[in-house]
């Protein structure tokens, strides 16, 4: 009986197909060759992926010119042709757990029929997001360097490697083979990324929408001296021939390697299963960000170098080697227009409005871009496609302009213009300060927005914790909507409020049910039900969490306070230091600069902060309200350091640090951290340092931790004797 034959694919696949190769094809020489990528690398991912799969399920219809069955891209040509002693391979890619769990034990399985019982280590390196280059040393002497293009045939780009300090012309030490191709990759590390795009922009040119296009760019440079100027690294990561090298493994010719003056990555770990390999992959997928360079996953091998010959190779990729990629990061979309928004410290912030697209598991249709110098530096334009990252849990950033999609569009793109006055009430904004790049408006008090971000930070987990208190709560009490404004003009009445106040608070909501029309909103009440007949539960809960939030302690009535700079180890260190808003509000900047995690900058804004008339009154409010403004005191402490600074330094026996800071403070005195002339006592310990010799300098009285105890104990009086102070003096 004659077998069958499949069934034709359909014609819109086999369209789809053809199309899919053009497409790829187009991708890879925006990549590979022009260095000017068209799309994320995942969007790329998922278009060859798509194409291995058409062609995995009607191999009829696989084309021997299909990008499935090359290497990489094409040979640009810019560069004379170079043949590769040993063709450079490309790697299997794997998306998921489950696909390297699929690879890991087929190659077990395959390992073991090959030579029961021996088992094997795994050795796993990150995956530079960079490009690939072969070096040729013969006798230890760089003889070539070229790209990795299409395999078999590569660019040589000797004369820019050369200008690469990681890479040695000549080998050190001795026993260096005949003959040797070694495999790396070319990067430029993340923070000179980032100096070399801000002298792209500097110089008038566009940036570079991320470091593989620098590294990429920059080693495809006609003329070598504008290469050296450019910071490139490279690592080394495998061999391609080899004659008169003797090595069993990966991980020992990477010894030699590095011996030999050759840049091994630093990343790279030898490990035992599968569990490691995990262990390996959480690890660096969790400092993604805090490495040297750019990564978009690891690389995991067999190391043992006769198990690898044994394993083999297919026609694109070693069956010994895979990489294994972590979620995707980077895509592209449109940036639809840039606005800014106005902060509760009164900074105008431009933000992205992006065309929604799904990256690291969450839709995103917004990004931050900082200031306008941002905006300005990453060269983008309203309309642009745009590569857009988000690392985590992190905001969404865009990265640059996918520039060669602005051709035939420039028509259609325009640049962002920084308002004059500011969205939300219409006052002209200025700089902060004098050179200062961050934009303000100056009506800190009425300005809705200001005023809607304060109230609702009065409410964050850092300040005092008032659940009920949303972001949508707060423009509801401060946003002037009609016909009824909000019940708060500044953040003063907030611990006043009663359910009667709030009654009529309208917010506009779209309009549902028949009859309503697209967009169609209204007025509703917000804090009272729709009828007004009562105040919701939500009401009740948010005027019994306003009544228990005065209460909380002094440090996180600072936070609330919205003074720029000062967050919570500011706050904590100020509370410590003074115990009470009275005493901190009346102290001079010099004074608060002295304070252990305070400094000379959180010292002039608090100063300042308490120099506005509006300020004071808004605390004295909160006081009148029953907002806790001084820390708790044990009544059976003695007040022996009334008004008195004190300075502790070196290690003490009998007190920590915090302890040391805490007895003072219960005491009524100061804990600070510098010494000054308005200095009363500095306690010296063991290893006190320069804080004992400014002292000294100052005529500042010195206790050993014997006088220390006393002042605590007895005040001042208790180490004026004079044998006292000498003692304390020399200890």
């Amino acid at each position: 009986m004659t077998e069958k034959s499949p069934p034709a694919p359909p014609l819109e696949l086999r369209e789809e197909y053809e199309q899919l190769i053009d497409e790829v094809r187009r991708h890879r020489v925006a990549y590979y060759q022009d260095d000017a990528p068209l799309i994320s690398d995942a969007e790329f991912d998922e278009m060859f992926g798509r194409l291995e799969r058409i062609e995995a399920e009607h191999p009829e219809i696989v084309s021997t010119d299909s990008p499935t069955q090359e290497v990489g891209g094409e040979v640009s040509e810019a560069f004379s042709p170079v043949q590769h002693l040993q063709r450079m391979y490309s790697l299997e890619d794997l998306f998921s757990r489950e696909e390297l769990r699929t690879w890991y034990d087929r190659t077990v399985a395959s390992l073991e029929r090959l030579s029961p019982g021996a088992g094997s280590k795994w050795l796993a390196e990150v995956k530079i997001d960079g490009l690939a280059v072969s070096l040729l040393y013969r006798d230890g002497v760089l003889v070539r360097a070229a790209t990795r293009g299409d395999g078999a045939t590569g660019e040589d780009v000797t004369h820019n490697v050369l200008t690469i300090g990681d890479v040695p012309r000549r080998l050190s030490g001795t026993g260096h083979p005949r003959e040797m191709e070694v495999r790396g990759e070319v990067f430029m590390p993340g923070a000179d990324f980032e100096a070399y795009n801000e002298q792209l922009v500097a110089a008038g040119h566009a940036p570079l929408a991320n470091p593989r296009n620098a590294a990429a760019g920059s080693l495809r440079q006609k003329d070598p001296t504008k290469t050296a100027q450019r910071p490139l690294s490279m690592f080394v990561h495998g061999l391609g021939a080899r004659e008169g090298l003797e090595a069993d493994s990966q991980h020992a010719v990477y010894d030699l390697l590095s011996g030999w003056g050759l840049p091994v990555s630093p990343y790279t770990e030898l490990l035992s299963g599968f569990a490691e390999i995990e262990a390996y992959l959480d690890g660096y997928e969790a400092r993604r960000h805090s490495l040297i360079h750019e990564i978009d996953g690891a690389v995991i091998k067999v190391d043992d170098f006769a198990l690898q010959r044994a394993l083999g190779h297919t026609s694109r990729t070693p069956r010994w080697a895979a990489a294994y990629k972590y979620p995707p990061e980077e895509v592209t979309t449109r940036l639809r227009d840039i606005e800014v928004n106005v902060g509760r410290t009164g900074r105008v912030t431009p933000f992205a409005v992006l065309e929604p697209v799904r990256v690291a598991g969450s839709e995103v249709s917004l990004a931050t871009l900082h200031n306008q110098d941002v905006v300005k530096a990453k060269g983008v334009l309203i309309g642009d496609d745009v590569f857009v990252r988000k690392a985590g849990d992190v905001i969404p950033e865009i990265l640059g302009p996918v520039m060669p999609a602005r051709e035939g569009r420039e028509d259609e793109l325009r640049e962002f213009v920084f308002p004059d006055d500011c969205p939300s009430c219409g006052t002209a904004l200025r700089p902060a300060k004098d050179g200062d790049v961050d934009v303000r408006c100056p009506n800190a008090r009425s300005c809705p927005a200001q005023l809607s971000e304060r109230v609702f930070h009065v409410a964050s987990r850092g300040a005092l914790d008032i659940e009920a208190l949303g972001e949508e709560a707060a423009r509801a009490l401060t946003r002037p909507e009609v016909p009824v404004p909000g019940p708060l003009t500044d953040e003063g009445d907030l611990f006043t409020l009663t359910p009667e106040d709030l009654r009529e608070v309208r917010i506009r909501r779209r309009k549902r049910g028949r009859g309503a029309g697209e967009g169609e909103t209204e007025l509703v009440p917000y804090f009272w039900t729709k009828d007004g007949s009562a105040p919701t539960a939500n009401t009740l809960r948010l005027i019994d969490e306003l009544e228990k939030a005065k209460s909380q302690p002094l440090w996180r009535v600072l936070v609330a306070l919205s003074v720029r700079h000062v967050g919570p180890t500011a706050s904590r260190a100020l509370a410590a230091a003074y115990g009470s808003m009275e005493r901190i509000r009346q102290a001079d900047e010099q004074d608060l600069a002295g304070v252990d995690g305070v400094g000379p900058t959180i010292a002039a804004a608090v100063t300042e902060w308490f120099s506005v008339d509006w300020h004071r009154r808004l605390v004295d409010r909160w006081a009148e309200a029953g907002v806790r403004m001084v820390d708790d005191v044990d009544a059976e402490t003695p007040r022996t350091l009334e008004g008195l600074t004190v300075v502790v330094t070196g290690g003490l026996e009998g007190y920590s640090r915090d302890e040391s800071k805490e007895a003072i403070i219960a005491r009524g005195g100061r804990a600070a951290g510098s010494v000054s002339k308005r200095t009363d006592f500095v306690v010296a310990g063991a290893n006190a340092g320069s804080k004992l010799e400014k002292a000294e300098s100052l005529g500042v009285p010195v206790l050993d931790e014997d006088g220390f105890t006393a002042l605590l104990e007895h005040g001042p009086s208790a180490v004026q004797d004079e044998d006292v102070q000498e003692e304390g003096e020399d200890g």
